[in-house]
């Protein structure tokens, strides 16, 4: 075997281990966010809406690897926590963390790639905390008469308090995100 062939079948075996403890590692944050959302979740505002940490492993692993992986891993943890501790809320449910939490992650990823710097980081949460808030509103008045059954009027008196929420439990997470992901990144990027 030539000496090009070999570096060339190294490269790919390398490639495809670095693929493998990448997702190993996206995988155990996925893990950690269905532990979280099962040990910690706060009523706020109203009975039906509820503070959990999932987002943190979610946001962390967007930062460490970008932000296609982290829509993954909100779509992979939306549905195993809609199936698991989260099973009340259904499809509904599923369906609302993956819009919410996707449109997070696709804009502060999309921001905080390339240059990684502080700045950049606290720019790309706030950008991705509005994000979240502001799709919310329309995803709320569309989708939840469906799955709720509620009068599209009674959604859209609640639009102050889906914005409350929104903006509480994103601005939450994208402040704990930012003073965590510094110690965690060390051991992803490893």
């Amino acid at each position: 075997m030539s000496e090009a062939k070999m570096g060339e079948n190294l490269n790919q075996s390398g490639h495809r281990q670095s693929n493998s403890v990448k997702l190993a590692k996206m995988g155990m944050l996925v893990a950690i966010s269905v532990v979280l959302v099962y040990f910690i979740h706060i009523p706020m505002f109203t009975a039906f809406y509820e503070y959990d940490p999932a987002d943190i492993p979610i946001l962390i692993g967007t930062f460490a690897f970008g932000p296609w992986a982290g829509l993954l891993l909100t779509v992979v943890t939306s549905v195993i926590q809609g199936l698991t501790v989260s099973s009340a809320s259904g499809v509904y449910g599923i369906l609302m963390h993956v819009i919410a939490t996707g449109a997070f992650v696709l804009v502060a990823g999309f921001i905080y790639r390339g240059e990684k710097t502080r700045k950049k980081a606290i720019i790309a949460l706030l950008c991705g905390v509005l994000a979240m808030v502001v799709i919310m509103v329309p995803a709320n008045i569309l989708i939840t008469p469906y799955f709720m059954g509620a009068p599209r009027s009674a959604v859209v008196a609640m639009i102050p308090v889906i914005i409350a929420f929104n903006f509480t439990k994103a601005g939450i997470n994208a402040v704990l995100t930012f003073f965590l992901y510094k110690r965690i990144s060390k051991f992803l990027h490893k």
